[in-house]
């Protein structure tokens, strides 16, 4: 969704033509799916439609079942009686994550769509084996779009008019597309710049069929691997997903996160045209910019990528602590800089399909977290992580957050000694599945929430090539702003 822009067509005279790796992907692919059933699509009304989409969807879930149980397979025998701690282990396991990795990639090309969405999920997962998330980062950017005449229909279907009684210009080729919509450019009457938001056409139906597959796979995997426990992951992506494909929530969470920051200069929420917004079809404001860690334009703009950095995490640190309702894709195709002159810009805030509204008990007491993680208060540490759930596993929080052990010397925003690496490398490879596993089964769903999207900002930042203090002081100030109960 750059700046550079193309001249529009004008439709008046316009034709419009496993061990670890084995459950975290297989768990991936499966938190994009859900078992829930979808109401039924509109787009799909003949027969021969419902026929080919039950075809296509038989060939997905044949090529899902084939690579997953060649992964199974793959992890079960190759590994076999070598003893874990050994070094031979680890370098025959880092082989099998990438032989395994390059299938689930090859898988996800193939079938597209929901398998796409799998694929980027499981690559911004910070559990996952770095073999899994630099295969399925390529899947970031590769959403192929649908033929106009397909995204045609569903517009004058969902609107109930011609294109061109609605735009003035409409520009046939997407200017985004991702792996449940495209967005085309567009002119109103009123000569107000738009930008047209559009579900894929079959996409419910083909997602009954998709989940399904995914859902029974999820559960092979844990009954091969018992100490691989994902329901509830399952259960969560469920909801996350259904709001997802409701455009009508979407455009609720943008005006609710337009009202939280109404009084915030630098963020840009796209206005939503109500009388042309539906269930599958979004109507918004135009708002140029590039993406965020687009550093080449950041550079030739005069703009500081360090300043946009804390700015990016000041926003997401007020909706954290604040508001209590996150975003929770903050990858970089959603957020665009725009310029405003004098080395000034400001931050577009993009697809609001996926948000969290945090438990209000939850908010304070992660606000809590942060203020002991800060202080390296190892008792309210432990205190907060016996209401979290998770007991024990608690003491691995300021790794987690704050890259230091829960006993560490180093200031706020440094690096671990050489000792505490030591120490904190023989904890870890001490740790079975069965510990992270209960570890993740453990958070409530709002910490798991916070967890993705904190991973997706520190990949974001660290393009950016801003210092790790640049988080950890958003956080820290924003926790101050409600952190008023007593310890």
């Amino acid at each position: 969704m750059g700046a550079n822009r193309r001249p529009f067509r004008f439709l008046a005279t316009s034709r419009v033509p496993l061990r670890l790796a084995t459950g975290i992907a297989v768990a991936g692919l499966a938190w994009q799916t859900s078992p829930k059933p979808l109401s039924a699509d509109p787009s799909l009304s003949s027969s021969g439609e419902k026929i080919k989409s039950a075809f296509d969807g038989v060939v997905r879930s044949s090529r899902a079942i084939y690579t997953i149980t060649f992964i199974i397979v793959d992890y079960k025998y190759y590994l076999r009686s070598l003893p874990p701690n050994s070094s031979e282990y680890r370098i025959k396991l880092s082989e099998v994550h990438l032989r395994s990795a390059r299938r689930l990639l090859r898988l996800c090309e193939a079938n597209k769509g929901f398998y796409v969405k799998a694929g980027q999920f499981v690559s911004s997962l910070r559990q996952v084996p770095k073999e899994y998330s630099s295969a399925l980062s390529s899947l970031q950017d590769q959403a192929i779009p649908c033929h106009f005449k397909d995204i045609k229909e569903v517009i004058t279907k969902n609107l109930g008019k011609d294109l061109s009684e609605v735009f003035l210009a409409f520009d046939e080729q997407p200017m985004a597309a991702a792996s449940i919509a495209q967005v085309h450019r567009g002119v109103l009457k009123d000569n107000k710049e738009v930008a047209i938001k559009v579900q894929y056409p079959g996409l419910e139906q083909r997602m009954k069929i998709d989940i399904t597959t995914m859902d029974i796979l999820s559960k092979l995997v844990s009954w091969i691997f018992p100490d691989y426990r994902f329901e509830r992951v399952v259960s969560e992506f469920e909801r996350a997903t259904s709001l997802e494909l409701d455009f009508i929530q979407e455009a609720n969470n943008s005006e609710r996160t337009a009202r939280n920051f109404k009084k915030n200069n630098i963020i840009k929420i796209p206005h939503v045209y109500w009388d042309l917004t539906t269930r599958h079809v979004l109507t918004m404001q135009f708002c140029s910019g590039h993406k965020v860690d687009d550093l080449d334009f950041l550079k030739d703009s005069g703009i500081n990528p360090k300043k946009v950095a804390k700015a990016l995490m000041e926003v997401f640190a007020e909706m954290i602590f604040v508001h209590g309702f996150l975003h929770g894709d903050p990858h970089p195709g959603n957020i665009l800089v725009s310029p405003e002159g004098h080395h000034r810009f400001s931050l577009v805030l993009l697809d609001h399909g996926i948000y969290r509204e945090l438990d209000e008990r939850f908010r304070l007491d992660y606000c809590q977290l942060w203020k002991a993680l800060i202080l390296l208060d190892s008792q309210k540490i432990q205190h907060l992580g016996e209401r979290f759930g998770v007991g024990k596993y608690s003491k691995y929080f300021p790794v987690i957050f704050t890259g230091r052990t829960i006993d560490s010397k180093s200031a706020l925003g440094g690096q671990m000694s050489n000792e505490e690496k030591k120490r904190l490398k023989q904890e870890l490879r001490s740790l079975r599945m069965e510990d992270i596993s209960s570890f993740l089964e453990s958070l409530p769903d709002d910490f798991l929430s916070i967890l993705r999207t904190d991973g997706l900002l520190r990949s974001i930042i660290s393009k950016l090539g801003a210092p790790r203090r640049v988080r950890l002081l958003a956080y820290a100030r924003f926790k101050s702003y409600v952190c008023t109960l007593p310890n």
